[in-house]
C-alpha cells in the first residue's frame, strides 16, 4: 500500500517526527479555510502517488488564502503521470536552511533492511546512484537485531559532522523512522527532504511510506484510512474476494489456479505470441463465489479480449471451478471467447458441467492447446 503524503505525515505525526502543521482540500474553498486557519505562508501540493509533482505545477508556495484558492483550483485540474489530482495538502510552508535525504527499504536480496542517506535532499535519488554513487551512504540493518548505537552515530556523523545538537536530533528521528518501520510492516519509509529549517530544527518536509497490506490486519491502528480515489479498484476488490490479482497491459484475460500455475500460463501465452492482461490467482478450494467474481474482475478490464481459464485440480475441484463459471457466465453474459482447460480433481465431472450448460465455451485438453487458442481469438477481436 503506497501511502499519499498526507497519509505519511499523520503516520510521522503519530510516532513523534516533527511536520509542519497542515491537512488535506478536496476543494479550493476547503483550501482557503486550512490557509486562514494556519495563519502563514503556505504550500499547496498536489496528492498523487508519483513523483515529478513540482515539475508538473503539482507544488505551490501561497501567502495569502485567496492566493491559495486559486493555485488550490488550478492544481486540482491538474492530471499528473496519468493521476487526475483530486486533493491537495496544505502545509505550513518552511523556511529551508539546509536538505538532505534518509530512509529505510526493505532488501529482499539481503533480507535486511538497507538504511540510506545522501547530504542532498529534494532530489532523485535514482540519478545520484546513477551519476554520484559515492555521494550515498548505506548500511544494512539486520531486522531481528534491529538498528545498533553505532549505526546511529556512523549516519549522523555523515549528515552532520561535527554539529552535536543536530546529530542529537537526528538520532530520535531515526529511532523513530526504525520504530514505524517495524510496527507498521513497512516497505519504505523515506523523509526527502529532512531539513534544517529557520528555526534551527530537523523537520520531515516530505514523506513517502511503502507499507505491506498483506500485513496491514496485524497493525491495524498504523493504517491510515484506505484513499481510495488512488486505489486499484480491481486489486482491491479481488483481496476482498480472496483472490491475487494483479493488473497487466496484454489482451488475454487469464485465470488460474496457483501461483506457479499463473506464471506458467503467462509464459505460455508470451510463447505463442500473446501478452497476459493480468495475474489472477483463484486459489485452492474455490468456491463457484470466487470464480463469480474473478470473471467479473475480468470482464470490467476493456483489454480484455479474451480469456483463458486454465487449472488444473488438486484441492481445487474441477466441478467447483465449473458450476462458478456457468453461474458467472448465465449472470455476465459474457461476450468474449472464453477458452477453458480443466484438469485433475473431478475433471469429468467438470467437463460434464461445462457440456451440460449450452454456453459457449471453447475446451482445451493441454495448456499449450489452450494458450494457443486464446491467443488466437484475442488478436481477432
Amino acid at each position: 500500500m503506497k501511502l499519499l503524503e498526507y497519509q505519511g505525515r499523520i503516520l510521522f505525526k503519530n510516532y513523534g517526527i516533527p511536520v509542519k502543521e497542515g491537512d488535506v482540500a478536496k476543494s479550493p474553498e476547503e483550501a482557503y479555510e486550512i490557509h486562514k486557519r494556519l495563519n502563514k505562508k503556505v504550500v499547496i501540493k498536489a496528492q498523487v502517488p508519483v513523483g515529478g509533482r513540482g515539475k508538473a505545477g503539482g507544488i505551490k508556495l501561497s501567502e495569502k488564502p485567496e492566493e491559495t484558492k486559486e493555485l488550490a483550483e488550478k492544481i486540482l485540474s491538474l492530471t499528473i503521470k496519468s493521476y487526475p489530482v483530486k486533493k491537495v495538502l496544505v502545509a505550513e510552508a518552511a523556511e529551508i536552511k539546509k536538505e538532505m535525504y534518509i530512509s529505510l527499504t526493505l532488501d529482499r536480496r539481503t533480507g535486511k533492511v538497507l538504511l540510506m542517506a545522501i547530504k542532498e535532499g529534494g532530489i532523485e535519488v535514482e540519478e545520484i546512484a546513477k551519476e554520484r554513487p559515492e555521494a550515498i551512504y548505506t548500511d544494512y540493518i539486520p531486522i531481528l537485531r534491529g538498528l545498533s548505537p553505532y549505526q546511529i552515530r556512523n549516519v549522523s556523523e555523515f549528515l552532520f559532522d561535527g554539529e552535536k545538537d543536530l546529530k542529537k536530533e537526528f538520532s530520535g528521528i531515526l529511532l523513530k523512522m526504525w520504530k514505524l518501520f517495524r510496527e507498521c510492516d513497512a516497505n519504505l519509509v523515506e523523509i526527502n527532504p529532512l531539513a534544517v529549517c529557520e528555526d534551527g530544527k530537523l523537520w520531515a518536509i516530505d514523506s513517502k511510506i511503502i507499507l505491506d497490506d498483506n500485513a496491514s490486519f496485524r497493525y491495524p491502528e498504523c493504517v491510515p484510512d484506505r484513499d481510495m480515489d488512488y486505489e486499484n479498484l480491481k486489486e482491491f476488490e479481488a483481496k476482498e474476494h480472496g483472490l491475487s490479482y494483479v493488473k497487466l497491459e496484454g489482451k488475454v484475460g487469464c485465470c488460474v489456479n496457483g501461483a506457479g500455475l499463473a506464471m506458467a500460463t503467462m509464459d505460455t501465452l508470451k510463447k505463442f505470441g500473446g501478452e497476459p492482461a493480468n495475474f489472477l490467482d483463484i486459489g485452492g478450494s474455490s468456491s463457484p463465489e470466487k470464480v463469480k467474481a474473478a470473471m467479473r474482475i475480468l470482464l470490467s478490464d476493456k483489454n480484455v479480449k479474451s480469456v483463458f481459464f486454465n487449472i488444473f485440480g488438486g484441492i481445487t475441484r474441477c466441478d467447483d471451478v465449473a458450476n462458478g463459471m456457468v453461474s458467472a457466465f448465465q449472470e455476465l453474459k459474457p461476450e468474449l471467447p472464453i477458452v477453458v482447460r480443466l484438469t485433475g480433481t473431478n475433471e469429468e465431472e467438470g467437463r460434464k458441467i461445462l457440456e451440460q450448460s449450452g454456453l459457449k465455451i471453447y475446451p482445451a485438453k493441454s495448456m499449450d492447446e489452450g494458450a494457443k487458442l486464446a491467443v488466437q481469438f484475442a488478436e481477432k477481436t
